[in-house]
């Protein structure tokens, strides 16, 4: 395993959440049963301002977890009494809570509160909580990845609790790690309007052992077989190909790479079809980030249609001009 290159490591949680069918005869009942918590505990949220402009107020986060610890995030809201509609996001694996922070400024001032968390392997001590180390430790892998999901569960509380904030328009946007979070979400918690997928991948299996990107050949067969069989077996039951299919009536987005190092399109076309309707399919020239203007422009365009957002054109533009300055 020592010579496995650093990167596999620092991707395992993108390489380990991507062939296995989907359950379709698990009710949803069921697939929500590992992420159930007290919804009615004590919310206790402590915000705390950090700036503002442009009428937008972004506030540091902290509130408990049902898990144990607390949760760091940014909330991110606009100025004056509502109604807003709420927006939920999920960073991509290693990344962190500041991913889509520049997304929901501008998703503010077309009226909607956002809501931006770290993961539970990401956030500070003494909050932080370590993934596992290649194949050998599924479960470790598993109870954070739960933990992501809960976690993600009680912002969505949060938010429909925040005075002004409009119940019926609550959505989510998922990158990568995030947009398997949201295939998760979208089957067992019922609360949002909509949901962008954006970079997902449908299991366990698909980018391990698909792929032909010679760092992740070298990376799978640095483990013996029987470790790889029992890390798959246990994770699969989280795979976002088994929730995909119980979504409806929410509607999806996904939005797809085209130039993706070690997502095969195979595996992404099967995400998708899994998925329940109504669902809408979106392709880029773009790699993983999947961060371009067309892209953002898109999913910003089906959250103005979906949660009745101001448009959000001219501020995007506002918003690179002043970056650029």
């Amino acid at each position: 395993m020592s010579r496995t290159p650093r990167w596999t490591f620092r991707f395992l949680p993108i390489l380990l959440v991507a062939g296995a069918a989907p359950a379709q005869s698990q009710g949803r009942e069921e697939l929500g049963k590992p992420f159930a918590y007290d919804a009615g505990a004590p919310l206790e949220p402590k915000l705390t301002p950090l700036y503002e402009r442009e009428g937008v107020k972004v506030h540091d986060l902290l509130y408990p977890s049902p898990k144990g610890g607390m949760v760091t995030g940014y909330l991110v809201a606009p100025s004056g009494p509502g109604p807003f509609a709420g927006l939920l996001f999920g960073h991509w694996g290693p990344g962190n809570r500041t991913e889509f922070l520049p997304e929901a400024e501008v998703y503010a001032q077309a009226g909607a509160v956002g809501i931006l968390i770290d993961y539970p392997w990401v956030r500070p001590a003494p909050w932080r909580v370590n993934q596992g180390k290649g194949f050998g430790e599924p479960e470790k892998d598993r109870d954070s990845w739960i933990a992501a999901v809960v976690d993600l569960r009680r912002a969505l509380d949060l938010l429909l609790a925040r005075p002004g904030v409009d119940k019926a328009r609550i959505g989510y946007v998922g990158h990568s790690y995030g947009a398997q979070w949201g295939a998760i979400l979208a089957a067992v918690d019922r609360r949002m309007k909509t949901a962008v997928l954006v970079g997902g991948v449908p299991s366990s299996e698909s980018i391990v052992m698909e792929t032909d990107d010679p760092d992740v050949v070298a990376f799978r067969e640095s483990a013996p077989k029987a470790e790889r069989d029992r890390y798959f077996e246990i994770n699969r039951p989280y795979d976002a190909i088994r929730y995909a299919p119980h979504a409806a009536p929410i509607p999806l987005l996904f939005q797809f790479a085209r130039y993706e190092r070690t997502f095969t399109e195979a595996a992404m076309k099967r995400y998708y079809a899994a998925a329940s309707e109504p669902k809408t399919i979106r392709w880029y020239e773009t790699g993983h980030d999947l961060n371009d203007l067309r892209v953002v422009a898109d999913r910003a365009a089906w959250l103005e249609r979906h949660l009745g957002l101001k448009p959000t054109r001219a501020l995007f533009q506002k918003r690179l001009e002043t970056d650029i300055r």
